[in-house]
């Protein structure tokens, strides 16, 4: 079988639980999944490690891997860049360990350019006043950017024909296997299996035909 590994992108309204599904199926599923890590121009905060939390660089460093090409998205917030490198992607791939990017929709669109095979997903809430609770629930932000976040939650909507799956975090346990399932049953296309597919028929070829 294919022993490569899958890059799966998982997208979603602010609230929808996105960072806490992306842990579980860490927790749960072991080496099965392996977290991209980004590249940031912000300082380290206390307990973050280099490669682990974030490759941090200059900005100097930065703009040079936009330059040559070594990011697969990057943006600018707040005066820091964030990006994904491109290299720590595909090492994980060939490792065979399935990528997760947890990243915003625009960034998203791109990685699926350069990597048309990524599998996009977009996280639902079960409702509307379910994402309203949970985004109060959290207690870090004012109603003012309640308010805001849940505007720019019906422009990003639109964007969710651009993605493969839609899947509604109604419990993190069954938005989790859910996603399992449907990266495992991604993996078993024929499209990702032909080679797998072309040995057997050589070795049919050479003995039985």
């Amino acid at each position: 079988m294919n022993d490569k590994g899958l890059l799966m992108i998982i997208s979603g309204f602010s609230g929808t639980g996105k960072g806490t599904v992306v842990n579980r199926l860490l927790e749960k599923y072991g080496d099965f999944y392996a977290l991209s890590i980004s590249a940031t121009t912000r300082n380290p905060r206390e307990g973050e490690v280099h490669g682990r939390e974030y490759f941090f660089k200059t900005t100097a460093e930065f703009e040079a891997m936009i330059a040559d090409g070594e990011l697969i998205e990057y943006a600018r917030y707040v005066d820091n860049y964030y990006g994904t490198p491109k290299t720590y992607v595909e090492e994980r791939l060939e490792e065979g360990c399935n990528v997760i990017l947890e990243i915003e929709i625009q960034g998203a669109l791109k990685v699926k350019k350069i990597f048309p095979e990524a599998v996009l997903i977009f996280l639902f809430p079960p409702s509307v006043e379910e994402l309203e609770t949970r985004l109060k629930t959290r207690g870090t932000e004012t109603l003012d950017i309640i308010h805001e976040r849940m505007a720019r939650a019906c422009k990003e909507i639109d964007s969710a024909y651009d993605y493969d799956y839609v899947v509604i975090n109604d419990t993190v346990e069954n938005c989790t296997d859910t996603i399992h399932g449907i990266i495992n049953t991604e993996k078993l296309k024929v499209s990702r299996q032909k080679d797998f597919i072309k040995k057997l028929q050589d070795d049919l070829k050479g003995h039985y035909c």
